[in-house]
């Protein structure tokens, strides 16, 4: 039986109208040598019912979905609160996509707004945009703007940096337009090597704090040595929830603070979705990638919400917008500002203090251990670096056989640090936790 939607003469007069004989001729602009010209070697079809059994017996063969995991480096396993879930599951929320029409979307902008006064507050901004896909293409954008805005072609980087987000960095800007700063003893980056770099074809320094090896960076002094260079400050971070703690990096003297937001609101699964955090001080409004909910008034003088900055290719002429970002992870967008509003100001800062307390306590412990040091000494927050009397590559495939992640090895991205683990605690690691791990090494 044919199940084609259109009939020999309806496929014949749609090719007549469109000025062609036969399908073929429609595609002749594709080489041959990439066109199909027998059926594709798939298994026969499956009902549904057999797709969900063949799909749960993949899922049962992933290794290590009930590990006992101390990994970190930008993916933080959090608890989320079941109200989350249920809030961003209804109807309303779940379905809604970016607002084309956004005057008739009042429901989405709201939320939208609420949750770009949120992420200012938090990162002590003037504005924040809602929002950009994850991370490390938003300290990309913000690198990006920072170029765009002093019409310097380079940035300064610390190779205290994620690793990842130094890739994306590379991929949007380029290998020479990236200069990287390498860090010092104490885990921080060197500041009097970051000001050796500095010179009149730098518009940006980005820096990263907490950083990759967990370190709190000065991001004061770090601002200052850039302002003094003509340089904006741009402070990328993957772990959110040290804001809850940590002075705010726009208090601290940065232009655009960027980074991930997974912590506050969005579960691992096994890797995303995710979502950027972005926000700016006053004068680089304009310049902002993605999209700006603003509050205002309408002819009744009702309160409403309207889209106010759209700088990117699907509202403006592609060689005017700032980016090509093109959705705006509202769903994402509003976990976070759910989570946010259920743990409050004062819960914030709650959580924040007991997941650097936990920490501390893991580290003291390891510490104490035969053979275990801490190579750097800055201060941390929920993650931090051990030194082993051997290859992390060994630990970690040795515990891993044993249902424990003990950490992220360094080595597969510092190769100077191959026998050092970055060791990551949340509020879900418990003293029983604690306790397996140190037996197990």
């Amino acid at each position: 039986m044919d199940f084609t939607p259109h009939t020999d003469a309806e496929v014949a007069e749609m090719l007549k109208v469109i000025g062609v004989s036969t399908i073929d001729e429609l595609f002749q602009a594709i080489p041959a040598v990439f066109k199909i010209t027998k059926p594709l070697d798939l298994p026969p079809a499956m009902s549904e019912a057999e797709v969900l059994t063949y799909v749960r017996d993949l899922a049962a063969r992933n290794s290590g979905a009930d590990a006992l995991s101390f990994l970190g480096a930008g993916a933080y396993d959090h608890y989320v609160p079941a109200a989350v879930h249920h809030l961003t599951s209804r109807g309303e929320f779940l379905t809604t996509y970016t607002p084309y029409q956004p005057e008739v979307s009042q429901g989405t902008l709201q939320a939208q707004f609420e949750y770009q006064t949120m992420v200012a507050s938090l990162l002590g901004m003037d504005v924040a945009n809602a929002s950009m896909y994850e991370g490390s293409t938003g300290c990309a954008e913000a690198a990006l703007m920072a170029v765009r805005h002093t019409r310097r072609p380079k940035v300064a980087v610390s190779r205290a940096v994620h690793p990842q987000y130094r890739d994306v960095l590379r991929n949007y800007l380029g290998d020479d337009a990236v200069v990287e700063v390498p860090f010092d003893a104490t885990g921080a980056t060197d500041l009097a090597a970051l000001q050796s770099v500095l010179g009149p074809d730098v518009g940006g320094v980005v820096l990263q704090s907490p950083n990759f090896l967990g370190v709190v960076e000065d991001l004061r002094a770090a601002a200052d040595v850039a302002h003094g260079a003509g340089a904006l400050m741009v402070a990328t971070f993957t772990e959110a929830l040290a804001f809850g703690l940590l002075e705010a990096p726009g208090n601290l003297g940065a232009d655009l603070a960027t980074g991930e937001g997974q912590s506050l609101g969005l579960p691992l699964s096994w890797g995303g979705p995710y979502i950027g955090l972005f926000a700016v001080k006053q004068p680089f409004v304009k310049s902002m990638p993605g999209r700006l909910i603003g509050q205002t008034k309408d002819v009744h003088g009702t309160p409403c919400y309207t889209l106010t900055l759209a700088a990117r290719e699907q509202h403006i002429r592609r060689e005017r917008a700032s980016s090509n970002i093109c959705t705006n992870e509202g769903l994402c967008a509003l976990a976070v500002a759910i989570h946010l509003s259920l743990l409050g100001r004062n819960g914030l800062m709650r959580l924040a203090a007991w997941n650097h307390h936990r920490a501390e306590v893991l580290k003291a412990r390891l510490a104490a251990m035969p053979g275990i040091t801490l190579p750097f000494a800055g201060p941390t927050f929920n993650e931090f670096v051990i030194r082993l009397p051997g290859p992390a590559a060994d630990v970690v495939a040795r515990l891993g056989a044993g249902g424990i992640v003990p950490g992220v090895d360094l080595g597969r991205y510092l190769p100077e640090l191959s026998d050092c683990l970055l060791v990551a605690v949340t509020e879900l690691r418990t003293d029983a936790d604690f306790d397996r791990l140190l037996a197990s090494l």
